[in-house]
C-alpha cells in the first residue's frame, strides 16, 4: 500500500519541494522534505526511505554526492534526480553510477508518478529476488542434507572445504543417491552462491541436440536454427553448471567440453567467435569412469580434467543408521503437504526398512514414504502397512531353520506368526473373523496372537 511507501524529497526551493510534497502525499505516499544536502543526508541515516528524489544541483551538495552516499549505505534505495533541461547530460551520467532515473524541470507530475511506480516495482522484484535466493540457500544448507552416518559426516566435511574453492567436483554414486542435492548444496554455500546454478541431465537430452543445448548456436547454423541460442554455459556464466549422467557424453562432445575446460572459452554451433567463459564445473556419474577410460568409451584426459575433486556418495545400504532419521523426515514431509498428523513408524517396521538393501537409494525410500502417508490410515506405520516387496525381504532374512550356531525358535515362531496374520489381516480386509477363518483358529485366539504379538488391534 502506498501509504507505507516512504519518500523523501531535497529541493533547495521552498515553494517547489512544498509543491511536491503536497502532490505526493495526495497520492498516498508518507512523504518528508529537506532543504539541503545536508540535512538530507541526516535524515536518511536515521529512518530508511524506498525513494529519494533530489535535486541535482543544490547550495552545498551536488545530487552526485547524495546518490553515491545513498547507495552506500542503503542501495536497495532506489533515486531518482530532478534537473534543469541544460543538465540533462549530467542526469544521465548518475543513472550510470546507480539513479533509476531522472526528470526535467518544470515537473510532469504524471511522468513523476510512472516513474516511481517503475522504480517501486523494482525494489519490488528485487525484494523478491534476495528472498527467492535465501530460499534456495536454506533449502541446500549442509543441515538439510539428512545423515548422521560416519559416512555422510564424513562427506560433509569435505563439500566444506570445497564451497571455499572454484574447483571442478567429480560427484560419484549410485542413482538415488542425491548427486544433485550435494552440486547444489556446494554452489549455494559457496562463493557463486548469487550467480546462475544450470543443471544438464547428458543422457536425457536426444544426442543431436546435446551441442547446442550446451554450447548455443547462431542462428542459420543447422537446419531449423531460426534465431540464435545461447547454451547452457554462457547461461551459467559467473555460476556454477552440474553435468549430470556426464559418462554418458557422446565423444565427440567430449573433445568439445575438454578444450571448454582447458581454455575457458567456447564457440557457438556455426560460429568461430570466441565466448570468454568463467564457469565453475560440477559433473557427475553412476558408472565408474576409470573402467569407461579402460573400454574407450571415455576420454582420460577429460577425466583428468573432470576429476580435480572427487567426492563419492555412499548408498543407503551402508549408512543403515541414516534410515531412521531420512524416515522421520520424510514422514514430517509428506504429512505436512498432505495436512494429516505427523506419522511415526514402529520398531518392526523400522527393522523391516533398515533389512531392505534400497537399489534405488535414498529416491527409492521417499517415494515409498509418500505411498505410505498417502494409503496409510492409522498414524502409526507398522509391518502391514510396507510394499510387500520390503515385508518379504525382512520375513525371508529371519532364520527359520537350525544350524550348528543354534537358533532363538521362540522368535522364529513369532516372525511366522506375525506374517501369517498379517496377509490374513490384509486378505480379509482388517475383518479379524474372517482372517481368523483363513488361519483356521478361533476368533479370541487371533485377538490372543495379535496381542501378544504387539500387531495393532
Amino acid at each position: 500500500m502506498k501509504q507505507n511507501i516512504k519518500i523523501l524529497v531535497i529541493e533547495d526551493d521552498d515553494s517547489s519541494r512544498e509543491a511536491l510534497l503536497i502532490l505526493l502525499k495526495s497520492i498516498g505516499f508518507t512523504v518528508k522534505g529537506c532543504s539541503s544536502g545536508q540535512d538530507g543526508l541526516g535524515v536518511l541515516s536515521g529512518e530508511p526511505f524506498d525513494i529519494v528524489i533530489t535535486d541535482l544541483f543544490l547550495p552545498d551538495l551536488n545530487g552526485i554526492d547524495i546518490l553515491t552516499r545513498v547507495k552506500a549505505s542503503s542501495p536497495r534505495t532506489e533515486v531518482i534526480l530532478v534537473t534543469g533541461y541544460g543538465s540533462a547530460e549530467t542526469a544521465v551520467q548518475a543513472m550510470k553510477k546507480g539513479a533509476y532515473d531522472y526528470i526535467t524541470k518544470p515537473l510532469n507530475i504524471e511522468e513523476l508518478r510512472i516513474i516511481i511506480d517503475k522504480a517501486l516495482e523494482k525494489g519490488q522484484l528485487v525484494s523478491e529476488n534476495v528472498y527467492l535466493k535465501k530460499q534456495l540457500r536454506d533449502k541446500y544448507e549442509f543441515a538439510n542434507i539428512i545423515g548422521n552416518s560416519q559416512a555422510m559426516q564424513q562427506l560433509f566435511s569435505r563439500m566444506k572445504r570445497i564451497i571455499k574453492t572454484d574447483s571442478t567436483v567429480l560427484i560419484l554414486g549410485e542413482s538415488g543417491t542425491g548427486k544433485e542435492l550435494v552440486a547444489k548444496a556446494i554452489h549455494f554455500n559457496g562463493n557463486r552462491k548469487d550467480k546462475p546454478f544450470i543443471a544438464v541431465n547428458c543422457s536425457a537430452i536426444p544426442e543431436n541436440l546435446l551441442e547446442s543445448e550446451l554450447f548455443g548456436h547462431v542462428k542459420g547454423a543447422f537446419t531449423g536454427a531460426v534465431k540464435e541460442k545461447v547454451g547452457k554455459f554462457e547461461a551459467a556464466n559467473y555460476g556454477t553448471i552440474f553435468l549430470d549422467e556426464i559418462g554418458t557424453l557422446p565423444m565427440h562432445l567430449q573433445t568439445k567440453l575438454l578444450r571448454v575446460l582447458q581454455e575457458q572459452e567456447l564457440e557457438r554451433v556455426g560460429s568461430n567467435k570466441q565466448i570468454k567463459l568463467d564457469v565453475r564445473v560440477v559433473s557427475a556419474t553412476n558408472v565408474n569412469l576409470e573402467e569407461e577410460v579402460a573400454r574407450g568409451n571415455f576420454r582420460e584426459d577429460l577425466f583428468y580434467r573432470l576429476n580435480v575433486i572427487p567426492i563419492l556418495i555412499p548408498p543407503l545400504r551402508e549408512r543403515i543408521e541414516d534410515i531412521l532419521p531420512l524416515t522421520k523426515h520424510f514422514l514430517d514431509k509428506n504429512c505436512r503437504s498432505m495436512q494429516r498428523p505427523i506419522m511415526h513408524i514402529d520398531k518392526e517396521a523400522l527393522e523391516a526398512l533398515e533389512a531392505y538393501p534400497w537399489n534405488g537409494n535414498v529416491r527409492e525410500l521417499e517415494n515409498i514414504i509418500e505411498r505410505i502417508v498417502a494409503l496409510t490410515e492409522g498414524d502409526v506405520i507398522t509391518l502391514r502397512d510396507l510394499p510387500a516387496n520390503i515385508v518379504k525381504s525382512y520375513v525371508e532374512g529371519t532364520p527359520t531353520s537350525v544350524t550348528p550356531a543354534g537358533i532363538d525358535m521362540v522368535a522364529a515362531i513369532n516372525e511366522i506368526e506375525k506374517r501369517m496374520i498379517g496377509e490374513a489381516l490384509q486378505l480379509a480386509g482388517g475383518v479379524k473373523a474372517r482372517a481368523a477363518v483363513m488361519l483356521n483358529i478361533n476368533r479370541t485366539t487371533l485377538v490372543e496372537k495379535m496381542r501378544r504379538l504387539g500387531i495393532p488391534l
